[in-house]
């Protein structure tokens, strides 16, 4: 009976055990994957460097030749990539008394090792002040490098996948092309397109330019495609225009004008509507007399001032007939009037005249604007 007894009150003691060990287990584990999905505690990383001091300063004390002083720094590079600013302080203050140690020891062991000198504390105070401004600058944006690569990653994929133009039946054919300025992955231009109205028979398209442009411009033209992607089609097309002047107008922007223009086509006839907010006027070439012709849409800038008007300019596709709408970084420059750029976007564009358009729009801001300082954006689109 006492040995029963025995068991029996060892058991609840054994539950306790195992209880504590899971929740350990479970801690680690949380902590584990938040550290290297860029959240929770830095403890663990803050640990191994401050492990690693040590280690590299008995390194140096021992091999001098093939571990300097300076080695010290790459715990300090460790820590501005990984640490928030306050682990970083407590890393650099290790690695201050680590010099000092080592200066004493040193230059009382006199021999063959010198002293370490004032360059070299120079050279680690000068990487530690810039560790602590990459942590600085990593804890007020929120974003641990370890995740600001695969963030900026997929913000360029969003905004790729926000501008694919939907495939468009037998008989059409459509394609755009983006060059951010300066060989950037982010462009101030984009285009979102819908197939809208009754089974899908309108190809509504809008070609936006938001002022400035790369990075500076890529923040308000990612958070522009969203809302204007929500508001395609979810509106009548001549709602859509007013409706994103004023979504623009209640961001309250320092820079927050842009221009745009919003393509309704009927997929059926060939009738489309263009509707402008200050936006260059598109180009349509007439396969019957190979002549380009400008269609022009009035209204304002968006973002400008609120009961802004837009009036479409209306025209029709017929078979082999082009339109084509694009940016002003592709035909502006400070150097020439705008009339002369677009004259040379023609020119360019009349060499696909007889073997169609198929490919041609990379090679138009290839043969126009390749080296151009600007985001360009061409849209073309082609009934067959």
């Amino acid at each position: 009976m006492a040995r029963g007894s025995d068991t029996a009150s060892t058991r609840p003691r054994n539950l306790k055990v195992h209880k504590m060990l899971h929740r350990l287990r479970t801690a680690l584990r949380r902590s584990a994957v938040d550290y290297f999905r860029g959240g929770g505690s830095d403890w663990g990383a803050l640990t191994a460097l401050l492990l690693t001091v040590p280690l590299l300063a008995a390194a140096t004390l021992r091999w001098p030749e093939w571990c300097p002083p300076e080695a010290l720094v790459l715990p300090l590079v460790a820590g501005g990539l990984l640490l928030r600013p306050a682990s970083v302080l407590g890393l650099y203050a290790a690695t201050a008394v680590a010099l000092v140690v080592e200066t004493a020891l040193l230059e009382s062991r006199g021999g063959p090792a010198e002293p370490i000198s004032p360059g070299t504390i120079l050279v680690v105070a000068a990487v530690a002040l810039s560790g602590l401004l990459v942590a600085q600058f990593r804890s007020r944006v929120g974003v641990p490098w370890r995740r600001g690569g695969t963030m900026l990653f997929d913000l360029r994929e969003r905004i790729r996948t926000q501008s694919a133009l939907p495939p468009l039946p037998k008989g059409w054919h459509r394609e755009m092309s983006l060059r951010p300025a300066g060989g950037q992955l982010f462009s101030g231009d984009f285009v979102v397109a819908a197939r809208t109205g009754p089974d899908r028979r309108t190809l509504e398209a809008v070609l936006t330019d938001v002022s400035g442009k790369g990075m500076d411009a890529a923040s308000r033209s990612l958070l522009l495609s969203g809302a204007f992607g929500g508001l395609l089609g979810s509106l009548p097309p001549h709602a859509f225009l007013p409706a994103a002047n004023g979504y623009l107008l209640r961001q309250n922007w320092d820079e927050g004008f842009a221009t745009s223009v919003h393509l309704v086509l009927d997929l059926d006839t060939g009738d489309y509507e263009l509707l402008s907010a200050g936006h260059l006027p598109g180009m349509q070439l007439s396969a019957g007399t190979g002549q380009w012709q400008e269609i022009t849409a009035d209204g304002p800038l968006l973002g400008v001032w609120e009961g802004a008007e837009f009036h479409p300019a209306k025209g029709t596709l017929r078979r082999g007939d082009v339109l084509m709408l694009f940016t002003d970084g592709l035909v502006e420059r400070s150097d020439r009037d705008l009339s002369e750029g677009i004259d040379r976007l023609i020119g360019e564009a009349d060499r696909y005249v007889t073997t169609g358009f198929h490919g041609a729009a990379w090679h138009l801001i290839e043969s126009v604007a390749r080296d151009v300082n600007d985001d360009r954006a061409l849209l073309l689109i082609c009934r067959d």
